[in-house]
């Protein structure tokens, strides 16, 4: 039995996604306690019970404590069968989250999956857009020797969500280590803008314009692709992704959401500015993309290495919990503006 007190760490929803996760993947019964305690609102929302039960159908799992608010979870996972799955979210929350959350599992899978997630959100608050998981974390994923890919029917917004994507993965049990030590030389830096249902006012368009402004007063030249997205007219928003590529196969990227009270083009500025730091300092990893790539790292064989900006609280928990749970070693170094973060056992 694998326990975990949610509350320690950053006492956040990702603790309880990676245990649920990493149980399934070791075959082994979870309990954990204190879910998201140090979260506003604590216990399980609608985005972590669809990941929990989606966790469950693919790996044939029995659960008990698996309803709104819940703050006690027991996770017994069965075989990792892969196949078809179907998942609903019912309000805004994240489809990316709960693709984050149920990725590690699908490379243990018998088969290939195919996850279609409905009624969510594409591109929301506190979580990466469905863009930066398409173009950031797959691509360096791939490194590693995960076949995967995202496709978006429907994109979805804060507050009524019903978004639509889908996540195709090839079983990938034997992943390879992933090393970044070096920056290298700047490529190119590219992105892709989009709004939905608000082509009129060239929401897109303007994103993007703003975004390239910045970057190009920083000594950036910049290829942003626009998409006047008309999925979902329900829920009209924007978002827009940006990333750079490098002579060493490093991609550091960055986002930004459309939201109220907000132009566009402070949108797509907010995401130049976030690349530009990333940028000025030149890391082999965004800060976002460590504590994603964490449990991958965790499950490679060998060392695994990558620079990053800063130590932020979802690293440091995803580092706690691959330890605590998988008997794995990382080691942090400071070197200069730069963080050292390697899986060395």
């Amino acid at each position: 039995m694998i326990d975990i007190d949610g509350s320690e760490k950053s006492g956040s929803g990702t603790i309880l996604r990676l245990a649920v996760a990493m149980a399934a993947i070791k075959g082994q019964s979870l309990h954990i306690t204190n879910i998201r305690h140090k979260r506003p609102n604590p216990g399980l929302k609608h985005q972590h019970l669809e990941s929990v039960l989606t966790a469950a159908k693919l790996c044939n799992a029995e659960v008990r404590g698996a309803s709104l608010g819940s703050s006690e979870l027991w996770f017994t996972p069965k075989e990792i069968r892969g196949g078809t799955v179907e998942a609903v979210i019912e309000t805004a929350g994240s489809i990316p989250m709960l693709f984050l959350s149920t990725l590690p599992i699908c490379l243990f899978a018998h088969i290939p999956v195919h996850l279609h997630v409905a009624r969510g959100g594409t591109d929301t608050r506190n979580a990466p857009t469905i863009n930066y998981l398409r173009n950031i974390l797959l691509p360096v994923l791939a490194k590693m020797g995960i076949e995967a890919e995202i496709t978006v029917q429907k994109y979805g917004y804060y507050p009524k969500g019903v978004g639509e994507a889908t996540l195709r993965v090839k079983p990938t049990p034997c992943l390879m280590p992933l090393t970044l030590e070096t920056f290298g030389n700047l490529n190119a830096v590219g992105g892709v803008s989009v709004c939905t249902f608000l082509a009129d006012r060239q929401v897109a368009q303007r994103q993007a314009r703003a975004a390239q402004g910045l970057l190009s007063q920083n000594g950036y030249q910049t290829d942003i692709q626009v998409v006047n997205d008309q999925s979902n007219p329900i829920q009209k928003g924007s978002s827009i992704t940006l990333w750079a590529k490098t002579s060493t196969s490093v991609i550091v990227g960055a986002d930004s959401l459309g939201e109220l009270q907000k132009t566009a083009e402070e949108v797509g500025r907010e995401a130049a500015q976030r690349l530009i730091t990333e940028l000025a300092v030149q890391p082999t990893v965004d800060e976002f993309l460590a504590d994603m790539l964490i449990p991958y790292m965790a499950l490679s064989e060998g060392r695994s290495v990558f620079l990053t900006r800063g130590i932020t609280e979802h690293i440091e928990s995803n580092i706690w919990l691959m330890e605590k749970i998988l008997n794995t070693k990382f080691t942090l170094t400071k070197l200069d503006c730069l963080y050292r973060i390697e899986k060395i056992s």
